[in-house]
């Protein structure tokens, strides 16, 4: 059970902390409100948050390939 927790704080809640490194704001309570909306839209947020986890990972994805100049040596 610990590794699956250690699993969803480091991979599942990246959408939150980058959020809320964005806006100033406190991952923890970002999670919470989302928690709340997903219960009381019956889970549709979880749409959202889907598509913003792809987004965040494409974006690091592209600019990982920017940052590095030695690469294309």
């Amino acid at each position: 059970m610990q590794k699956i927790r250690e699993f969803l704080e480091l991979r599942a809640f990246g959408v939150c902390t980058a959020i809320g490194d964005r806006l100033g704001i406190a991952s923890s309570r970002i999670r919470m409100w989302f928690i709340y909306i997903s219960f009381l839209t019956m889970g549709s947020p979880v749409v959202i948050y889907m598509i913003l986890a792809f987004w965040i990972n494409m974006k690091n994805y592209i600019l990982a390939g920017r940052r590095n100049p030695l690469r294309h040596l």
